[in-house]
């Protein structure tokens, strides 16, 4: 018997599993990790405590979190062998490509899959959210033909990046923000690249190849991709005076705006509320840019002209500006969204694994049915096929 089924491009709405991770009303503006509001997340916590949260379920005692902390600090560094493999990357390939094939290759180094045993899902936890940040820093550094810098135990997880990006250690308020937006970005339901994760761990094979994944899709300039775009968009931008009349072209071409809408938020993204406040912050503290200025700008035009459809900022509209700002380069904006999303992506990949079905979705068949075999000296290419169809349309009177 043959069940009907609608389909559902890029499947919209359509359920793909249960989870207690992370919830989102997009028509109130809610974003919760763990029924736990993401502006309490963001005024109180800390990136490493929240990795916690996302992926044990409940916020860590003292002891736990210290001892978490600790073992993070600990893997850090990564093995000579993956920093010479990095060395032989062209200096001309983005930072994503890089980080998809080292957290890939992190699993030739820890190849056994004891998915049924804590103590390895614990380490493979620890490696990958200790290890990523590192390898993003040494990527940037060793294109410009230098040898990366070491991690500093001394530094917390976010001040400690940002110390090997510029091997100077930052202000604390950088690094305060800089945290915050980990905490932001984080985690955020079946999005693309969290459904990629899933449905490779689902095969149950080793984590380091679910990241990998989940890194490769979240490059996309539709998913991960698209803070960097942004900051390319105001360049073209170019002045306050030039916003609305590149909106009136955009809309008129029927052209994307970037950072602007979102397939589930119809109002303003909360997380993008949070970040125009850390921008402002940031640009009170070491000075204001005229990008800021234009995303303002840019914000009140859009929502004049589209706010009526429920397309407002998402979390990629002031994410660039923040990096910006703290001297982070555009092309390693994702890198830095994967830095945070690795928790997301490792909380649903240990959810997964509790209760393990291989995904195996059906189509809708569209083609041909009982074709016939054409023996290869019979055929005719696909040019010879539109040249014959234009000539009879010649013919015709």
């Amino acid at each position: 018997m043959t069940v009907a089924c609608e389909y559902r491009p890029g499947l919209e709405g359509v359920p793909a599993t249960q989870s207690s991770i992370s919830f989102v009303d997009g028509t109130h503006g809610i974003l919760e990790y763990r029924g736990i509001g993401i502006e309490e997340l963001a005024k109180k916590s800390n990136f490493l405590e929240t990795a916690y949260l996302l992926i044990w379920g409940e916020l860590p005692t003292k002891d736990e979190l210290y001892e978490f902390e600790h073992e993070i600090r600990y893997h850090r560094r990564l093995k000579y062998r993956i920093r010479d493999m990095m060395k032989c990357f062209p200096e001309s390939g983005h930072p994503m490509d890089a980080l998809q094939a080292c957290a890939a290759a992190l699993g030739l180094f820890y190849s056994r899959r004891a998915l049924d045993d804590p103590a390895y899902i614990r380490a493979a936890v620890v490696r990958l959210l200790a290890k990523i940040p590192t390898m993003v820093a040494a990527f940037q550094l060793m294109r410009k033909g230098n040898d990366p810098i070491q991690p500093r135990d001394d530094l917390d997880y976010s001040a400690n990046f940002l110390y090997m990006l510029t091997e100077r250690e930052p202000d604390p308020l950088a690094a305060k923000i800089f945290d915050t937006g980990l905490i932001l970005h984080a985690e955020h339901t079946i999005n693309a690249s969290t459904f990629s994760a899933m449905v490779t761990a689902s095969t149950l094979t080793d984590p380091y190849a679910v990241i990998a994944s989940a890194v490769g899709t979240l490059a996309g300039p539709l998913h991960g991709g698209a803070s960097e775009e942004v900051i390319l968009m105001l360049e073209e931008i170019g002045s306050v005076e030039n916003v609305r009349p590149f909106v009136e072209s955009a809309l008129e071409n029927r052209s994307k705006i970037m950072g602007f809408g979102h397939r589930v938020y119809k109002v303003k993204d909360p997380r993008a509320i949070i970040l125009q406040q850390l921008a402002e912050q940031l640009f009170e503290k070491f000075g204001r840019d005229d990008y800021y200025d234009i995303a303002v700008e840019l914000e009140k035009v859009v929502q004049e002209k589209l706010g009526h459809k429920g397309i407002y900022p998402n979390v990629d509209f002031y994410s660039g500006l923040v990096y910006r700002k703290l001297g982070i380069p555009s092309d390693l904006f994702t890198p830095v969204f994967a830095i945070s999303r690795v928790a997301g992506w490792l909380a649903h990949w240990k959810e997964q694994l509790n209760e393990n079905r291989i995904f195996r979705p059906t189509q809708i068949y569209t083609g041909f049915r009982g074709a016939t075999y054409v023996p290869i000296e019979q055929r005719r290419s696909v040019g010879d096929k539109e040249l014959l169809a234009t000539l009879v349309g010649d013919l015709k009177p």
